[in-house]
């Protein structure tokens, strides 16, 4: 177990550099949330769906879909309080849903979700958007996902 997550910090080390790297470039902001969704999806095996929801500059009182990898969604607009985002966005704080089908609030995406995680990101201390990450597998997000997508909001809240 102690091999599993020292790999697991080592990656989540490596992604974290990958992701201050591309925040870095000359990107527009849209395709560098892309990229960090890309690279998110791509890398940690239990991590299915991978998505930002920004604050609707219209209505600050709503999420809108960004930039995702993974299946599309029908939820493009999540007033705050509805669903997981819904609720992380009214309370900023870090949701993690271990099972799915125990949410009363959950607005399911797909069947094959099982376990959630969304973390909110700030600017300057206002909300701006969050991190949404769905996993087929239930309860797939311990500890150190919480403690690595916490420093990937803090890195992505520069761009938004």
């Amino acid at each position: 177990m102690t091999n599993n997550l020292n790999n697991m910090k080592e990656l989540f080390d490596s992604l974290l550099s990958q992701i201050d790297k591309l925040v870095g470039t000359s990107m527009p902001t849209s395709e560098k949330l892309q990229a960090v969704c890309d690279v998110l999806h791509d890398n940690v095996i239990h991590y299915d769906w991978v998505g930002f929801y920004i604050v609707d500059k219209n209505n600050k009182r709503e999420l809108v879909l960004g930039p995702f990898a993974g299946a599309p969604t029908e939820h493009v607009r999540i007033p705050f309080g509805k669903g997981i985002c819904g609720q992380a966005a009214e309370t900023r704080e870090v949701f993690v849903v271990p099972d799915v089908a125990k949410e009363t609030n959950y607005l399911a995406c797909s069947l094959n979700v099982k376990s959630e995680i969304v973390v909110p990101i700030l600017n300057s201390g206002e909300l701006v958007g969050e991190l949404d990450i769905d996993s087929h597998k239930p309860e797939a997000f311990a500890t150190e996902d919480t403690e690595f997508l916490r420093k990937v909001v803090d890195i992505v809240g520069r761009l938004i």
